[in-house]
């Protein structure tokens, strides 16, 4: 009889196909069975009364990047990491910046050298492609592609990194020609900045400003440039961090049409709002981020596309800059104008808690739906064909929820190294209880069990479209609230 390396026994198994109770064996890393009284094994973990997922993978987070500001991410891969794993999360792919005039070969090289002996769940690296005026950038590309870095984000906005409408289209046909994948960050630089220097003129430098600086109209009209780019060059996108209802209809209008759009949300659009820009003193700057959240109405838009399959991908668009660090948002003093103020929010380790509690228990969406947004579409759309999946022959990354846990969301429970959290003092039910990459416990009932430099780089293999279509979901958990 075989003797597994490990059984987790007796949990509510959810995939993004389908919910069943069944026994998971891992050998070598690997998932290597599932059904019923698995066994024997070296270890067992009891999971009766829990729900067991794919471990997340966080296809959009910033860790230890470089600025041009001087202000300072929080996190780097060791921290970073740390605390996406406490979350749920044994993959991230955060983002290699190419700042204007470096070399491709060279940014890879130094996110290779950031996350070398400090990471403790698996890694890749998307490139952020901020100049194109260097002949040999379009040449270095398939290359880098074909070696495993097979999707690139490009911006519409921020003077040191957007691209012009040739340059993104550029970038799509190479992608379309290589098939990589493209992410836009889709608002309209030139409406941004007539705005914004129309309110500094009138003295208008509150965080509020920075919302209304970019109003969703913004958002909108980006978005249809994007989808127009993809169009003219026939090929896939996807938007990322989609925030108001106008860009999602937008999104829903190019599929109408038959183009390849995907896009991702985060969970700044369904847990705040343009108020919390608005709070007391320089409070507002904690939630800065962009796009800004919205208003009320809003956010039950963009909780709706959840649950239609609009969205492909939740991720947490993690920018963790401290409130009241010399580098952080309050850098040049509570007076600080909202255009001086780091833009994003930390948010890596409770992308996954959230969405459980307030998705999956309060039944606006499915565990299969939950399983699909925080990790198998990611894993599929950007080519981690072992990832995000509880299949045989997948990599054994697994967690096990708690799903009658409740905890509330303090900035000390949490494992970054951002000074706060804009989710202080929200209660959530549901929490992970044992998180597993490869088959090996990373933490277990709040305790870190990894070592650093345990994660792995994941090359990747070029993107596959996701399967967006209802998916039998089963568990719904108990209705609250």
């Amino acid at each position: 009889m075989t003797r597994y390396d490990l059984v987790i026994r007796g949990g509510t198994v959810a995939t993004a196909a389908d919910v069943t109770t069944c026994d998971i064996a891992v050998c070598d890393g690997r998932i290597v069975a599932l059904g019923e009284d698995l066994g024997p094994a070296e270890e067992v973990i009891d999971a009766r009364g829990m729900v067991v997922t794919p471990g997340g993978v966080d296809a959009h987070c910033h860790l230890d990047q470089p600025t041009s500001d001087g202000s300072r991410f929080a996190d780097d891969f060791a921290s970073g990491t740390i605390s996406a794993a406490f979350g749920g999360t044994t993959t991230v792919i955060p983002f290699a910046l190419q700042m204007r005039g470096q070399n491709l070969r060279d940014v890879v090289a130094d996110y290779h050298a950031k996350a070398a002996g400090k990471a403790v769940i698996d890694y890749g690296f998307h490139l952020i492609l901020s100049d194109l005026t260097r002949p040999e950038i379009m040449q270095e590309l398939p290359a880098l592609i074909a070696e495993g870095y097979t999707s690139f984000k490009v911006y519409m906005t921020y003077d040191d990194l957007k691209l012009s409408d040739r340059d993104i289209l550029d970038v799509l046909d190479l992608a379309r020609r290589e098939g990589a994948m493209t992410m836009i960050h889709a608002e309209n630089t030139d409406c941004i900045a007539w705005l914004t220097e129309r309110m500094l003129r009138e003295g208008k430098t509150a965080p509020l400003y920075h919302a209304l600086s970019r109003p969703a109209a913004v958002e909108r009209e980006a978005t249809h440039r994007a989808c127009t780019l993809a169009e003219i060059v026939g090929t896939t996108a996807l938007i990322v961090h989609v925030s108001a209802g106008e860009a999602i209809e937008q999104i829903r209008a190019a599929r109408a049409r038959g183009l390849r759009i995907l896009a991702e949300t985060c969970p700044q659009y369904l847990f705040l709002t343009i108020d919390d820009l608005g709070g007391p003193g320089a409070q507002g700057m904690k939630c800065i981020c962009s796009p800004p959240p919205r208003d009320k109405a809003n956010q039950e838009l963009v909780w709706r596309a959840l649950a239609d399959n609009t969205f492909d991908i939740l991720s947490s668009d993690h920018a963790p800059f401290s409130f009241d660090d010399a580098a952080g948002k309050q850098r040049r003093g509570p007076d600080t104008p909202f255009t001086h103020v780091p833009n994003g929010v930390p948010g890596i380790e409770t992308r996954m808690p959230l969405l459980f509690s307030e998705g999956v228990l309060k039944g606006r969406i499915g565990l299969s739906r939950f399983v699909a947004l925080t990790s198998a579409n990611a894993a599929r759309i950007y080519g981690l064909p072992r990832k995000g999946s509880l299949a045989v022959g997948a990599d054994a990354d697994i967690v096990i929820w708690d799903p009658e846990r409740e905890v509330m969301i303090t900035n000390g429970r949490l494992h970054h190294r951002a000074d706060y959290t804009p989710y202080e003092g929200r209660m959530v039910t549901g929490w992970p209880a044992v998180v597993l990459s490869r088959g090996t416990v990373v933490c277990r009932d709040g305790a870190l069990l990894a070592r650093p430099g345990q994660g792995r780089f994941q090359a990747r293999s070029r993107p596959l479209t996701p399967a967006t279509g209802g998916a039998a979901d089963g568990y719904r958990g108990r209705p609250r609230g």
